[in-house]
């Protein structure tokens, strides 16, 4: 009760200035880069052991590695079939993973079923991952963006002459021109 005060039968309440010195809200400043800076590597480390998982096989449809065949006549090229060279199903031939045999997928027609519905659920999981992969990617960018931000404002407090060049958007901080000033 002993900031509020009586004035014309109103109750108001005193508000008490919190003292806080420039240097105490640098250090502030400076921690919280700090934890934000420590939240995107962790962050980072985590995308890289995804990706070293999951290899990126067949991330959106991105075929990059390729097989080279060679042949020392145009008519064996002619001749040429990709499905019996790799001893494969033709429908299988596309994947860039997982491609079996023909003797693999005939020992394997006795389980039938059940073959099936775990290459589903790999599949599944599969994809979990990758949408795992694309969100971590995305906050470990929303971290770096936000971290530029706090130590654009962070720099705000030492400089006196700026001049505002670009506004803060969503995916980047305020750009600002600071007159240099020669330090003795």
């Amino acid at each position: 009760m002993t900031r509020v005060k009586l004035q014309d039968g109103v109750h108001v309440i005193k508000e008490t200035k919190e003292e806080v010195t420039p240097e105490q809200l640098k250090l502030m400043r400076t921690q919280d880069v700090k934890y934000i800076e420590m939240k995107r590597v962790a962050e980072a480390k985590k995308i890289e052991r995804l990706k070293s998982e999951l290899h990126l096989l067949d991330f959106q449809g991105k075929q990059q590695n390729k097989h080279v065949f060679f042949f020392d006549t145009k008519k064996e090229v002619e001749r040429f079939d990709v499905a019996t060279h790799l001893q494969t199903a033709p429908e299988l031939v596309d994947r860039v993973f997982n491609r079996p045999t023909i003797e693999t997928l005939q020992k394997e027609k006795v389980k039938g079923v059940t073959q099936q519905t775990r290459l589903k659920r790999i599949a599944k999981e599969r994809q979990k991952q990758y949408n795992c992969l694309t969100q971590r990617i995305e906050r470990e960018k929303k971290l770096f963006v936000i971290a530029q931000k706090i130590q654009t404002r962070k720099d705000l407090l030492d400089k006196t002459q700026k001049v505002k060049v670009k506004k803060q958007t969503v995916n980047s901080p305020a750009i600002y021109k600071f007159q240099s000033r020669r330090k003795r």
